[in-house]
């Protein structure tokens, strides 16, 4: 089986492994925000050539703070109680910064989905982060794969 991402960078660079559940859950958000931004613009190139600006509109109107709150609030239903908890630990948090064009309860529903999203990056379970992913698209009808 191959290594994760993560687990992949931890032995190029030397990095010892840490155990991710004492990691604050900005922390886990600060990851799971970038992990979320090359999947959706990994699927945008790879779907063919386009122009830069085209494909910088599409990703930002998917990774923003408003409609990652509308994701986590359609996907949470099939959320384990474990990706729950994250939810709620990111949510909960007290981050230092707000979102420019975001509600503070859709920046704080944003943080939370990233958390998760980050949780399972970290974790190795990029499986499931996709599965996660699959689910908002379908659900929540994300002009992602058209």
């Amino acid at each position: 089986m191959a290594a994760s991402l993560n687990e992949y960078f931890n032995e190029q660079f030397g990095i010892k492994e840490q155990d991710i559940r004492t990691f604050s859950p900005l922390t886990l958000a600060y990851i799971g925000d970038a992990v979320f931004d090359v999947i959706v613009r990994s699927i945008l190139v790879n779907k063919g050539n386009t122009a830069v600006n085209k494909l910088h509109v599409r990703a930002s109107s998917i990774v923003k703070a408003g409609t990652q709150a509308m994701i986590i609030k359609t996907v949470m239903d099939d959320l384990t109680d474990e990706e729950k908890d994250i939810y709620r630990r990111g949510r909960n948090s007290k981050p230092h910064t707000k979102a420019k064009n975001a509600t503070t309860m859709d920046y704080l529903d944003a943080t939370g989905f990233e958390a998760v999203i980050g949780f399972l990056y970290l974790k190795g379970d990029m499986d499931r982060v996709c599965d996660i992913v699959k689910i908002a698209i379908e659900k929540a009808n994300l002009d992602l794969l058209k």
